[in-house]
Order: C-alpha cells, then sequence, then structure tokens
C-alpha cells in the first residue's frame, strides 16, 4: 500500500470530521467485510481519500448520495459494481462487492463468472442490462445508442441516470484503490 493507514489519533483535524462521518457510514453501510483495522484507522477507499481530506469529503458526500438515492434494486447495483471493480481489477472492490453480495444471496458460480470479467448466463432482464451498460462505459467510449435506449426502457430515466452515476462511481473507487495499491485484508 502506498499510503499508510492513520489510526484515529494521528489525524489532523481537517481529516477528524471526514474520519467521523465515514466511520459512522461504514458501521451502519459496510459490515459485510473489514473496512477498519482494530485501531480504528480505515481501510479501502476511505484511507486514501483521508490523505486529502478536501477531495475525500466530495467522494465520500457522493458516495452517501448515491447509497441514500438508490431506486435501483441491490442486485442490479452489485451486478454493476462487480462488473466494475473486474474490469479495473480492483482487488478491495471485488472482495468487497463480493462479500455484499453473498449476503444478498449471490451464487458462487454467478460471482466467480462476474469477477472472472464473463458475462453470467443466469441473469434476468434487469440484471443484463445492467451488466452490459457497465461493461460498455467501463471499456471506454460513449455508450452505445441502442443500449442507452433499452436501458431507458428499463428503468427509466433516474434509473439509468443512476446506473451510470454508479458505474462512474465505482470507476473512481477502483481506480483510488488501483493507484493506492490498497490491500485485500487477511480473512481469518
Amino acid at each position: 500500500m502506498r499510503l499508510p493507514l492513520i489510526a484515529p489519533q494521528d489525524l489532523t483535524p481537517a481529516q477528524k470530521p471526514l474520519y467521523d462521518d465515514m466511520r459512522k457510514g461504514i458501521t451502519s453501510n459496510f459490515n459485510d467485510f473489514i473496512a477498519v483495522r482494530d485501531d480504528g484507522a480505515l481501510m479501502g477507499p476511505w484511507n486514501p481519500w483521508l490523505h486529502e481530506p478536501a477531495i475525500g469529503k466530495a467522494i465520500w458526500d457522493l458516495t452517501l448520495a448515491m447509497t441514500a438515492n438508490a431506486t435501483l434494486p441491490d442486485k442490479v447495483r452489485q451486478i454493476a459494481i462487480l462488473v466494475v471493480g473486474a474490469r479495473y481489477n480492483a482487488a478491495y472492490e471485488i472482495y468487497a462487492h463480493i462479500a455484499v453480495a453473498e449476503r444478498e444471496g449471490m451464487s458462487a458460480e454467478r460471482l466467480a463468472t462476474l469477477v472472472a470479467d464473463v458475462k453470467p448466463v443466469d441473469l434476468d432482464r434487469h440484471e443484463s442490462i445492467a451488466y452490459d451498460l457497465a461493461y460498455a462505459l467501463s471499456g471506454g467510449g460513449t455508450l452505445p445508442e441502442p443500449l442507452y435506449r433499452l436501458a431507458l426502457a428499463t428503468f427509466g430515466q433516474h434509473g439509468t441516470n443512476e446506473l451510470i452515476y454508479l458505474v462512474g462511481l465505482y470507476a473512481l473507487v477502483s481506480t483510488t484503490l488501483n493507484g493506492f495499491n490498497v490491500p485485500v485484508p487477511e480473512r481469518d
């Protein structure tokens, strides 16, 4: 890892409010995977965000807004997030969202296929469109018009917007994780 974890007692005055807000959010929303070291230091993408609190706060606020305003089904969201993680080969993102998807009942076969950067054959219509949209966007370039129209017909404008923003957010998260070489925590 390229940035040291910051123990709570070592936080600067600029980092402390962001740490408190992220720690509260992690405790209430991210319990399926390890995100906090025993001494309270934040792991995953939260640590790099703490190192640049003005930028980190903006990213954290976007993360909170995406969570608070989520309308897409959780399985659709997890498909999109895992597609992005696999496309970026972002180890911590894959680790964390496998844990979330397992809690939601996603099969080991489906998870293995998703993280291998392959489309599972057992996706329902909504999941399949989310997969295709996330896969296309995370490959770069303009989203193909037929896929955009299919997403609109399936999810509506708001749901399509949400899906596009979700892919963008997790591309940012994946880039953060990869840029700072954030490791996957050891499992017991």
